[in-house]
This record gives C-alpha cells, sequence and structure tokens, in this order.
C-alpha cells in the first residue's frame, strides 16, 4: 500500500510538470491566453482590494488582546496575514472558476484531443459554448455549495487558542489541495457530463494522486509570476491526468451502457451516498 501511495505521490508531481509543457504545445497556445489574462485581472484586483484590509484587520484582532499580553501582538499580526491570504486564496478561486469556466472547458477539450487524437460526443463549438455556459455556471456553484461549509468550519476553527496555531494550518493546506484537484479535474469529467458526485468519487479512489496534484497548484497560486498562469497550466495537467485515469473508465462505461442499455455512471453514482 506503500508503494501504491508512493507511486501516486510521483503521479501527482508528473501530471504537475506536464501541465507546464503542454501549455506551450502548437494548438493550445491560442486557448491558454484567455484563462491567463482574467487570471492576471482577477489576481491584481483582488490583491489590490485586499492589501488595504491587512492592516485594518490585524489592528481589529489586536484590539481584543489585553495590554498584559500585548508582547503577543506580533503573532495576531501573523495570523492576521495568513487569515487575508487564505481568504484571498478562497476568493481568487471562486471568481476565477465562475468567469473562466467556460474557457476552462474549452481548454480541456482541446487538450484531450491533442492527447487522445479524438474528442467526446459533445464538442464545444461556439453555438455548444453559449448552450453549455448555463450548465457549467451551475457545476462552479456546486463546487461553491461543496467547498463552502469546509472552509467556514476551518476559518472559524482558526481563531481557537492552540488548535488555529497548530492543527488548523495543515488542514488548510490539505483543504487547499484537495479542492484544487476538484476544481481543476472537473473540467474533462464535466465535459463528458459526468455528474458532480461522480466525480469526487472517482478522485478520491486516487486520493494521494489528486492531493499530490493539487496541493503543487495552491502552493504555486501564491508565488508571484507563477500564479498568472497557473490555471492553464492546472487544467492541462488536469485533463492529462483525465486522460490516463479516467477516460478509460469512461470508454468501458459507455460501452456497457451501449450494450445493455444500463447506464454505469448512474447506477454507480446511486451506490455512493457521500463521497469526500
Amino acid at each position: 500500500m506503500f508503494q501504491a501511495e508512493q507511486s501516486e505521490f510521483k503521479q501527482g508531481l508528473t501530471y504537475f510538470l506536464r501541465g507546464w509543457h503542454l501549455i506551450s504545445r502548437p494548438g493550445l497556445r491560442r486557448f491558454v491566453v484567455m484563462p491567463i489574462l482574467i487570471n492576471i485581472v482577477l489576481l491584481i484586483t483582488i490583491f489590490w482590494l485586499m492589501l488595504g484590509q491587512i492592516g485594518n484587520f490585524a489592528q481589529w484582532l489586536v484590539s481584543f488582546v489585553p495590554a498584559w499580553l500585548d508582547w503577543i501582538s506580533y503573532l495576531v499580526y501573523g495570523l492576521a496575514i495568513i487569515t487575508i491570504l487564505i481568504v484571498f486564496f478562497f476568493i481568487f478561486n471562486l471568481l476565477a472558476g465562475f468567469i473562466a469556466a467556460p474557457f476552462n472547458g474549452i481548454l480541456a477539450e482541446k487538450v484531450e484531443k491533442l492527447l487522445t487524437g479524438q474528442t467526446n460526443d459533445q464538442g464545444l463549438g461556439a453555438l455548444d459554448l453559449v448552450k453549455d455556459t448555463p450548465r457549467m455556471l451551475r457545476r462552479e456553484w456546486q463546487k461553491f455549495a461543496y467547498s463552502f461549509p469546509k472552509f467556514i468550519g476551518l476559518f472559524v476553527l482558526s481563531f481557537v487558542p492552540g488548535v488555529g496555531q497548530t492543527i488548523i494550518p495543515p488542514l488548510f493546506f490539505l483543504y487547499g489541495a484537495w479542492m484544487a484537484a476538484i476544481q481543476y479535474c472537473d473540467y474533462p469529467f464535466d465535459n463528458h457530463k459526468i455528474s458532480f458526485m461522480r466525480m469526487r468519487y472517482q478522485l478520491a479512489e486516487k486520493r494521494s494522486l489528486n492531493l499530490t496534484f493539487g496541493g503543487l497548484v495552491s502552493i504555486c497560486t501564491f508565488i508571484p509570476f507563477l500564479n498568472f498562469i497557473i490555471i492553464p497550466v492546472a487544467v492541462c495537467g488536469a485533463t492529462a491526468l483525465w486522460v490516463d485515469h479516467y477516460r478509460p473508465w469512461q470508454s468501458e462505461a459507455s460501452a456497457e451502457k451501449n450494450t445493455t442499455g444500463t447506464d454505469v455512471t448512474t447506477a454507480t453514482s446511486s451506490a455512493v451516498s457521500n463521497p469526500q
């Protein structure tokens, strides 16, 4: 089991690096430009808005510290900065998901076609893109509804003395890694009309692989200049992961559906009550 998990960690790194290679491939570059532009505008806007709030937020927190504990003010300032960064990460991923979803869906389809020489039966043409945009936005809302309660729970616990400084930071990192994997792996799943619950179940079966991939993506979100292009990199890497690990299953499920008339995806999803 340890060797299997070690292999998944290596594969997660491999797909992350593969995403960087794919964005420079001929035929994909023009589909990478729009997500990058959206990314740059969002990052600069959100960072500019939140930068001015760090000092006010830190002072607000310090106001609750008794005078005899004045020595921990530096720790409170550090907590304020970390909290602002976490909020920044969440808001950025939320807005980027909603605004860039149609463009990321197209990019995922083009990467899949490049890697396989084929595409799914519901290609995203211009008219299809317009018709599918409401469905894509509903999908983003599903991600938000899934992630927001977890974010609020961790955010509240971060203010608990002892717990907020020890347990919560690594839990926040795991949360960010898992949500990044869901965010970007979902595009090829959604292109094939696979349900959100089924997608989560599939990712959970290879949790170490997807946490490694999502963790690397999350780290790059906080690194200047790398965060400008991380969205298309993540979409490309996640689509390559889909092609190697999940597309064969989807092909088998489609073949069985055509043969038996039973939708394997739906049947399996109904048996999964609460995937993480």
